[in-house]
């Protein structure tokens, strides 16, 4: 709900807490917890005030401008990707092609390793980051995890790793692209 006055807001923003949740905000961070699942994030807005009550949260502030406004529905949808990663996985499918060279995908710790990528002889990694689940499965990969950020970025590190440089892109067609992303396919 939105008053206007001159250049100064009170703007109050609530968000549903699913069945089976337990949220709680201490010393500006907010954890959220389903079974084993555990959602935890730094909420650190000015001038607002923040609320967990039994089946919402609510975010309030008296004297909001636009900047607080753009940072408060940005949290809220932190929040909202946060609450569906604790109900389900995020899910992103890679493919893994090659034209020149076969090359060979394989996990090793938290890296994901390319051998062979356009006949090189150096290997070439791409970052895992945490709470991220890695599948090779032949010339398929899946990413998933609760955290939508880190299972996007492990996703584009991945994606990133074979990017070809200063060659011609019609001809050296070798790589690993994103074939979909959690809602929709590319």
């Amino acid at each position: 709900m939105l008053i206007s006055t001159k250049m100064k807001m009170k703007y109050n923003e609530s968000i549903n807490i699913p069945e089976k949740v337990e949220c709680k905000f201490v010393n500006s961070i907010l954890e959220c917890k389903k079974e084993d699942k555990l959602f935890s994030m730094e909420m650190d807005i000015p001038k607002t005030k923040i609320d967990v009550k039994k089946e919402k949260i609510e975010i309030s502030s008296e004297k909001a401008n636009k900047k607080v406004i753009k940072i408060i529905k940005s949290n809220i949808a932190h929040i909202n990707n946060g609450l569906k990663g604790l109900e389900n996985d995020f899910i992103y499918k890679l493919e893994i092609c090659h034209v020149h060279f076969p090359m060979t995908v394989k996990t090793e710790g938290n890296n994901v390793v390319i051998s062979n990528f356009l006949g090189e002889k150096t290997l070439r990694t791409a970052k895992i980051l945490d709470n991220v689940k890695v599948d090779i499965n032949g010339k398929e990969i899946t990413v998933s995890g609760q955290d939508i950020s880190n299972v996007g970025q492990t996703a584009a590190n991945i994606e990133k790793a074979t990017k070809v440089k200063g060659k011609d892109r019609r001809i050296f067609q070798d790589g690993i692209f994103m074939t979909e992303k959690p809602g929709r396919k590319i």
